[in-house]
C-alpha cells in the first residue's frame, strides 16, 4: 500500500492551494495563517490509505485527501466565528477571525472550499463514470442541507430543542459523522468499493464519528485549552450540545465504549473480505487512547484501565 508521512501531507496542505502574486496581502496572510497550521492531518492520511487500498492511484488519492482536509478546515473556520461558537483559539494558534477579522475568515474558508472542489473534480477524473456519479452525489448529501449544514443549524438552535442524548447525537450525525463518512466512504466509492463494503464503512463511520464527537465533548468539559489546542468550556456557556453535559461524564464514557465495541465488530466483518483495510485499527486505537487521556484525571477510570 502507498503511504505518505505527516511532513509530506503538511507540505501538500500548504502547496495545493496556489497563492497568486497579485493576491491582496491581508487575504494572503489569513490564508497562510491557516495553511501553516494544518493540525494533526490524521484525516488526509486516512483518506489516502482508504483510496489506495481500493486501487486508486497515489496522485488522485492525494488530491482527494487534501480536498477533504480543506473542507474540514473550512468548517472549523466557520464554526469558530463569533456568530457560531465565538472561539479564540484553534490548533494552538489564534482563530482566523480573531487574527484577521470576520471578513478575512469567511473569505479564507470560501477559498478552501473552492479549492477543495477543484481537487475533488481532479481526483474523480481517475475513476469510472459510475463511480464519479455516486461519489459526487455523496459529497452533496454529506456537505449539503441533508448533512453538515443541517447539523450546524441544529447546533446553533440547540437551546430551543430538548436537551437529550437523542438530540445531541442527531446533531453529531449531521456535523461530525458527515465528515467521518466522507473520510472513509468517498475514497472507497472512487475506488469502486462494493455495496457491502460501503455498508460496513457507513456503520464504522457512524460509530467512530459519534465516538470522536463524544471525546470532543469530554474535552470541552474536562480539558484545558493547552491540551485541546482550542477554546474549551464553550458548550455550557453557549448552550450547545454536549453529551457529557446531558449524560454525565461516566454516562458519556460508557456510551462511547459501546460505540468502540460496535465499531470493532463491524470492522471485523469488513476485514474478512478486505484484509488490506486493517490499518483502520489504528484509528480505532487512537480513539480509545484519546478517551483514556481525556478522562484519566477525572476519576472516571484508573490509569492504564481500558474501557
Amino acid at each position: 500500500m502507498n503511504t505518505l508521512n505527516t511532513t509530506q501531507f503538511a507540505d501538500a496542505f500548504k502547496t495545493f492551494m496556489p497563492l497568486p502574486v497579485a493576491l491582496d496581502p491581508p487575504f494572503e496572510e489569513a490564508l497562510c495563517h491557516v495553511l501553516d497550521n494544518p493540525g494533526s492531518l490524521v484525516r488526509p492520511r486516512m483518506v489516502f490509505q482508504v483510496a489506495t487500498a481500493y486501487g486508486l492511484d497515489a496522485a488522485p488519492a492525494k488530491d482527494l485527501a487534501i480536498a477533504l482536509e480543506y473542507f474540514h478546515t473550512a468548517s472549523l473556520v466557520f464554526d469558530d466565528l463569533p456568530c457560531m461558537d465565538n472561539a479564540l483559539e484553534r490548533r494552538g494558534v489564534p482563530c482566523v477571525h480573531f487574527a484577521f477579522g470576520e471578513a478575512g475568515a469567511i473569505l479564507t474558508a470560501l477559498a478552501l472550499i473552492n479549492r477543495a472542489y477543484a481537487l475533488i473534480w481532479r481526483a474523480a477524473a481517475a475513476s469510472s463514470q459510475q463511480c464519479q456519479s455516486r461519489a459526487l452525489a455523496y459529497i452533496e448529501q454529506r456537505l449539503g442541507v441533508e448533512g453538515l449544514l443541517n447539523g450546524q443549524s441544529l447546533d446553533l438552535h440547540y437551546s430551543t430543542l430538548p436537551h437529550t442524548r437523542e438530540t445531541t447525537e442527531r446533531i453529531a450525525r449531521g456535523k461530525t459523522v458527515s465528515l467521518i463518512r466522507l473520510t472513509l466512504i468517498l475514497p472507497a466509492m472512487l475506488g469502486g468499493a462494493s455495496a457491502r463494503d460501503i455498508q460496513f464503512l457507513e456503520r464504522i463511520a457512524l460509530y467512530w464519528g459519534l465516538g470522536y464527537q463524544m471525546v470532543d465533548d469530554l474535552k470541552d468539559v474536562l480539558g484545558s485549552a493547552a491540551d485541546a489546542g482550542k477554546t474549551v468550556a464553550r458548550d455550557l456557556l453557549l448552550d450547545r450540545p454536549n453529551v457529557a453535559s446531558v449524560m454525565g461524564v461516566a454516562g458519556a464514557v460508557q456510551r462511547l465504549t459501546r460505540f468502540i465495541h460496535l465499531g470493532d465488530r463491524t470492522l471485523g466483518h469488513l476485514l474478512i473480505s478486505r484484509p488490506e483495510m486493517s490499518f483502520l485499527g489504528k484509528l480505532r486505537s487512537d480513539l480509545e487512547d484519546e478517551l483514556v487521556r481525556v478522562t484519566q484525571n477525572a476519576c472516571v477510570m484508573t490509569p492504564g484501565e481500558r474501557p
